[in-house]
């Protein structure tokens, strides 16, 4: 039950992340809090299969630690192709 908070704490920051990289008309609003969520839920999870326990600061500290750590380059790669993407169809169809 406590992956819930694991969850919430990587959608919060996959949110936050997602108004610190620019271009974000280029992405849905609701891609940073996805990823974060399932980086944080993820980690969360094969840290506590592999035995780490609620009491210890590592499990604490990777649901704060792996949506950074996965949704800024994720972020980030998005906006990228979707610009150079959109560059290129604009060329192709002579656009602006």
């Amino acid at each position: 039950m406590q992956i819930l908070l694991a969850f919430l704490i990587g959608a919060a920051i996959g949110a936050a992340i997602h108004f610190l990289v620019r271009d974000r008309p280029t992405r849905g609003v609701a891609v940073g809090p996805i990823v974060g969520a399932l980086a944080s839920g993820v980690v969360w999870m094969i840290l506590t299969w592999t035995g780490v326990g609620l009491d210890s600061l590592w499990l604490w500290l990777s649901a704060f630690v792996a949506p950074i750590v996965v949704t800024y380059p994720v972020l980030l790669i998005l906006a990228r192709t979707r610009t150079a993407h959109d560059a290129r169809e604009r060329a192709r169809l002579r656009i602006g």
